[in-house]
């Protein structure tokens, strides 16, 4: 399990190829990767992402180990970026492989959720209109409570 809050970009290819790499017990690997995407509202000149350093990677560290005790997975990586991030960048990425695709899958999405509605991050859009934080949504926590 590799879990990593960073403010540099990553390389999706090379954080793909290392994760997969020396697994031979395994049949899926399922990747993720989140980018900050432009606002409805105006034009989004960057996502400001804050968060408390070492509480965060605790929780994610957590929310990763559950993870593995629902699903039968071999390993799990989670990256999320902080910082000023701008629109097509990418935020983070979740990547499970497991000896079987549905548990893959599943742990993934789980992952994911958690990571759009609880995960210790705060969001801030800046457009030319001013800022304004990312409310938390109803469809977030809808997805989280399925689990």
């Amino acid at each position: 399990m590799r879990i990593l809050v960073q403010e540099a970009p990553f390389d999706l290819g090379a954080e793909s190829a290392r994760f997969a790499a020396g697994h031979t017990d395994i049949g899926a690997v399922v990747t993720f990767t989140g980018v900050v995407r432009d606002s409805d509202e105006a034009p989004l000149q960057v996502m400001e992402i804050e968060h408390y350093p070492g509480m965060t990677e605790r929780s994610l560290t957590e929310i990763a180990q559950e993870a593995q005790t629902r699903w039968s997975l071999g390993d799990v990586l989670v990256i999320h970026r902080y910082g000023a991030l701008k629109p097509g960048e990418m935020i983070m990425m979740v990547a499970t492989a497991a000896r079987h695709r549905k548990d893959a899958f599943e742990a993934a999405e789980f992952l994911m959720d958690y990571l759009k509605s609880r995960a210790p991050f705060w969001k801030c859009e800046v457009t030319a209109a001013g800022t304004d934080w990312v409310p938390a949504k109803e469809e977030d926590e809808d997805a989280l409570n399925r689990w």
